[in-house]
């Protein structure tokens, strides 16, 4: 009782490290002899949940992509504009991690080939789309690229890091009027997940876009598609004009 009144105000992932390191301690206890039972069978297991993540409209997706678009159709684009505009096709488009969009070699993407090969996480191999726009946007940013390295966006001796890909995604929102909050990098591969699946999507197959171990991991999108179906018939069902003319 008296843990339960030190552990009342802590959130449950705070509960559940400290009952996972005490389970560790006795288990440890019952193996080296000071302890016969283990009384961790006791400890409370809460369940932290599965926050759903952000996604991103089709009208935001849009609107990033006419600023890009707009920069790059100027009479004297930048070089950065045209390497931002491959880089937001290939993160919507193919569902890549910011990592393994930053680390792409240079003969990743080649004009004649809808897809990429990508070592992800844990040096595991998957094949991913490339759809012709993006294939497009990168042999625009070809031409301009600076040569001499083995990166398809180099950045002084090695490629564009996370963090100014992060910066550069954020700046872009600001200036297509969406919150920079609201999107990153991740932000765009749940986008890419929810809305093929939105579109009719295998979860099986989208599991095996997203390079994800463990299908329960791509199934959290099941419940960001049910999210918007519960809000689509919320607004769109006979029975709502119902209700409000009965108010």
């Amino acid at each position: 009782n008296r843990l339960a009144d030190h552990w009342s105000d802590l959130a449950a992932s705070s509960v559940a490290r400290k009952s996972s390191a005490l389970r560790r301690f006795f288990g440890f206890l019952v193996d080296e002899g000071p302890r016969e039972d283990d009384p961790s069978h006791a400890l409370p297991k809460p369940s932290r949940g599965r926050h759903l993540p952000k996604t991103l409209s089709h009208a935001d997706i849009q609107a990033l992509f006419v600023e890009v678009e707009r920069r790059k159709s100027m009479e004297h684009p930048k070089a950065g504009d045209i390497r931002l505009h491959a880089l937001l096709e290939i993160l919507y488009g193919s569902g890549l991690r910011a990592t393994e969009a930053v680390s792409l070699t240079v003969r990743a993407i080649v004009p004649d080939r809808p897809f990429a090969i990508l070592k992800g996480k844990g040096d595991k191999e998957r094949l991913v789309p490339v759809s012709d726009r993006a294939r497009q946007a990168v042999a625009d940013w070809l031409v301009v690229r600076p040569a001499g390295s083995q990166w398809l966006f180099p950045s002084g001796k090695s490629h564009l890091s996370r963090v100014r890909l992060f910066q550069m995604i954020k700046e872009l929102a600001a200036q297509a009027g969406l919150s920079p909050d609201r999107i990153s990098p991740h932000v765009l591969r749940h986008a890419f997940a929810t809305h093929l699946l939105e579109g009719g999507a295998d979860l099986r197959a989208l599991q095996m876009l997203l390079g994800h171990a463990d299908i329960s991991t791509t199934e959290i999108y099941t419940h960001v598609d049910s999210k918007r179906l519960v809000e689509l018939v919320n607004a769109r069902h006979p029975l709502v004009d119902v209700r409000r003319r009965g108010s």
